[in-house]
């Protein structure tokens, strides 16, 4: 029996049963038990969704920057109110543990529709003097209706992060999560609803990959936002431009470089390559999966890994000491598993953990149910294996040695990925010398991780168009207008 009741789409400011009498079920990875039965959406129901946008986009498109902003922050102040019984949800559909979802998944989705909502009256154009007699101004315009859809990782974070440019812009929003992790967005829309956003607004359609096609290739969406791996992102890319022409927003995967030098904080260092691969049992796409460790401090660095691994808590992921939790589905523990496998047969040595979590543990915790694979640290590995090359998005951090500068850029560079990338020392000018070379758009020194609202995140390379967070993600939610005001006679040729 499931734990919720059948959920249905969010079109026009409500909740609305699915014209396809489809349904599909979001699973706990935890246990294996059915959460709910989800609605899919039908090609009717996309199109109402994105008809009730349309009209919704008028109203809202219409109000002042100030109007916008005061609507936005009341919904900034519900998911503040709500924070626990939200990240509760959080975890009983992505897994991951309540000491994280309560601190981090609604928060800083509220940080952005803050961020955003201070942003929405400073929306403004420009003053082009030409001569005496006549001068241009531009308006920065909304776009219309954005087709956006989101990650597993994330649900209800990424669903901020998305909605909050493209509302304070003016644009409304046709949602769709991912089918793994469905439940979080209605409960946003319904924030939104009650905060005042008017219907049609933000509409929530539920279902699978042929969902998101419908809502990508759809005539009347302008813009499509989009967060997954790469594949994905470059059929997302090709069926916007055959339909329509219609502007992307991308953050695609990685297979990111952390750099400890041997001048660096080891201690630190350590710190940040735990966080930087099993956090969120290592599902974040920014990741520092492939830790370059300075030849000369490698043994040291390994024996503050071991140690580390040795303190994570795996267990119930509603107890707040836990800080480890399973894979977000059944499908997603079976390829991690095989890159388990594959990191073994190509000869890299086990540091710790390598297979799927079993048994009850010491907490008595049955992780058999469950989609659960253990914290794992390949080292010795080169830059040639499968599990160096290739996006895991599993708890799998890989440890490579190098022996100088010029070297470890180069080999950090040798990727199609570009998401982001960090480094550890003490030296200030090696700081910035080597961080302005490594090709990728989300960078730290002697840290990893944090991506606070102010901060532009989007990727270099095949990870990444565009940019979500920061000032200049409003440039993707509007376009510029230009109007020329002429004064003076027209000269006529005629």
């Amino acid at each position: 029996m499931a734990t919720f009741e059948t959920q249905q789409l969010y079109i026009g400011g409500r909740r609305v049963d699915a014209t396809s009498g489809e349904t599909f079920e979001t699973i706990n990875p935890v246990n294996g038990e059915v959460l709910a039965n989800v609605q899919q959406a039908s090609q009717a129901d996309v199109d109402n969704a994105v008809a009730a946008a349309r009209e919704g986009q008028k109203v809202w498109g219409a109000m002042s920057g100030m109007e916008r902003s005061r609507i936005l922050n009341r919904a900034v102040a519900l998911l503040r109110e709500r924070n626990d019984e939200l990240a509760n949800l959080e975890t009983l559909d992505t897994g991951k543990p309540i000491s994280e979802t309560i601190a981090v998944d609604i928060v800083t989705g509220a940080d952005s529709l803050e961020y955003f909502a201070g942003l929405a009256p400073a929306i403004e154009g420009t003053q082009i003097p030409l001569r005496e007699t006549s001068f241009v101004y531009t308006r920065r315009e909304p776009l219309g209706v954005i087709g956006a859809i989101g990650a597993w990782n994330y649900p209800i974070q990424i669903a901020c992060w998305k909605s909050a440019p493209a509302l304070a812009a003016g644009n409304a929003v046709v949602f769709k999560p991912s089918e793994v992790t469905p439940l979080s967005a209605i409960k946003l829309a319904e924030i939104f609803t009650e905060a005042g956003l008017p219907d049609g607004v933000f509409n929530v359609i539920q279902g699978a990959g042929d969902v998101g096609a419908m809502l990508t290739e759809h005539q009347d969406i302008d813009k499509v936002t989009f967060t997954g791996e790469v594949g994905t992102g470059k059929k997302v890319m090709s069926a916007a431009a055959a339909s329509t022409l219609k502007e992307v927003t991308m953050e695609l995967g990685g297979k990111s470089p952390l750099i400890v030098f041997d001048d660096a904080d080891l201690d630190r260092a350590a710190d940040a390559a735990m966080m930087a691969n099993f956090y969120s049992s290592g599902q974040v796409c920014t990741n520092g999966t492939r830790v370059f460790v300075h030849r000369s401090v490698k043994s040291a660095f390994e024996a503050k890994i071991r140690e580390r691994v040795a303190r994570i808590r795996a267990g119930d992921p509603l107890d707040s000491s836990v800080n480890f939790g399973p894979l977000v589905s059944f499908e997603h523990l079976e390829k991690v598993l095989s890159y388990l496998e594959i990191g073994k047969q190509e000869g890299a040595r086990l540091l710790a953990g390598g297979n799927r979590m079993t048994g009850s543990g010491e907490s008595g915790f049955d992780y058999a149910k469950g989609a659960w694979a253990e914290p794992t640290v390949f080292t010795d590995c080169s830059d040639d294996m499968r599990i160096v090359r290739e996006e895991i998005f599993g708890p799998v951090m890989a440890i490579l040695d190098f022996d100088d500068e010029e070297e470890v850029i180069r080999r950090a560079n040798d990727t199609h990925y570009g998401l982001a990338a960090g480094l550890f020392t003490e030296g200030l000018n090696r700081a910035h010398r080597v961080i302005h070379r490594l090709e990728a758009g989300i960078c730290w020194i002697n840290t990893w991780g944090d991506s606070p609202a102010e901060m532009p995140v989007g990727g270099y390379k095949q990870s990444g168009i565009g940019r979500e967070n920061g000032l200049t993600s409003l440039e993707h939610y509007t376009q510029i207008k230009s109007i020329q005001v002429e004064m003076g006679p027209f000269p006529a040729v005629f």
